[in-house]
């Protein structure tokens, strides 16, 4: 990884935090992609103090505001010439229901919109860079989600926040297969995968008796970030795409997920929620399509 230039979203705490410490042990440029600068910073720092030559800076990323995730990724293009690999690490869990800057349930809008468009506002920086990476952090829970294609937002009947994430994991998994069919021969792959059950500060909106009694049980954010790791840096992974990793194998991925007409679906209502329009050919089963606008 020495001289290739990471992205790693959320990267102020827990898995994120692990995998950018990760990555710069292995010689790689790392940018902390955080909301939370301040945050962003005391995490640099702490890399820092354990790993002095480690080479990491930290960018302000809002997956809740489109607008600001297209100034990141214009910020980052210009600060940047090239992309290696892109670690979409950043999630939310929460308890009620609230929306994004932009109307988007926040679920849904961060772990999903919002890192869809970071991904996309990015592709053409990183076909640059081929070969090149995609991570997409998902949830062993995808298994458990559906996808409410009527009601998407989950503006309608009592709100589940559990349900909320497995859908936004669910989707994740959707939208990662659909984008490797669309990048084959480009030479930028992009796998999906799952961490392992990691105390992080994930359900931070939770009950703290509660979670310090789960935590107990619970993988440490280093032991969830290998997999991470692996899927960003294995050589012998350079050329596989569009599956999805668990304890650093291949496993299947939900029967849903595995669906290739619903993944397409999720592609164009996707493009539809961020007004972008479908390019010339790009259709279900069209492995060959552009992903302009």
């Amino acid at each position: 990884m020495k001289g290739k230039v990471v992205i790693v979203t959320g990267a102020n705490t827990g898995i994120g935090k692990e995998t950018a410490r990760g990555l710069a042990s292995l010689g790689a440029r790392v940018v902390l992609a955080c909301r939370d600068v301040a945050k962003g910073e005391a995490a640099r720092a702490d890399i820092v103090r354990d790993a002095p030559d480690a080479d990491i800076a930290v960018m302000a990323l809002d997956l809740g505001d489109l607008a600001q995730v297209r100034r990141f990724a214009a910020d980052f293009r210009d600060r940047y010439r090239r992309l290696d690999v892109l670690v979409n690490n950043a999630g939310l869990f929460v308890r009620k229901r609230a929306t994004t800057k932009d109307g988007f349930e926040s679920t849904f809008g961060v772990n999903h919109v919002g890192t869809a468009v970071l991904t996309l506002e990015l592709l053409d920086l990183l076909k640059a860079s081929a070969p090149s990476r995609i991570v997409v952090v998902s949830s062993g829970l995808h298994y458990r989600g559906k996808m409410a294609w009527d009601d998407l937002q989950l503006e309608h009947g009592s709100f589940s926040g559990i349900a909320a994430y497995n859908q936004s994991k669910l989707a994740n998994v959707l939208f990662t297969k659909a984008l490797a069919r669309r990048l084959k021969g480009s030479g930028v792959t992009v796998n999906a995968l799952h961490p392992g059950v990691v105390a992080t500060e994930l359900t931070r909106t939770y009950p703290r008796p509660l979670m310090a009694l789960m935590h107990l049980f619970l993988l440490t954010p280093g032991q969830g970030a290998a997999c991470s790791l692996y899927v960003a840096s294995a050589p012998d992974l350079a050329g596989t795409t569009g599956e999805y990793f668990e304890k650093s194998r291949v496993k299947p991925a939900s029967r849903g997920a595995r669906d290739e007409a619903a993944q397409e679906k999720l592609w164009s209502l996707t493009m539809g929620l961020v007004g972008r329009q479908p390019a010339p050919g790009d259709i279900a089963g069209n492995a060959q399509v552009s992903l302009s606008a």
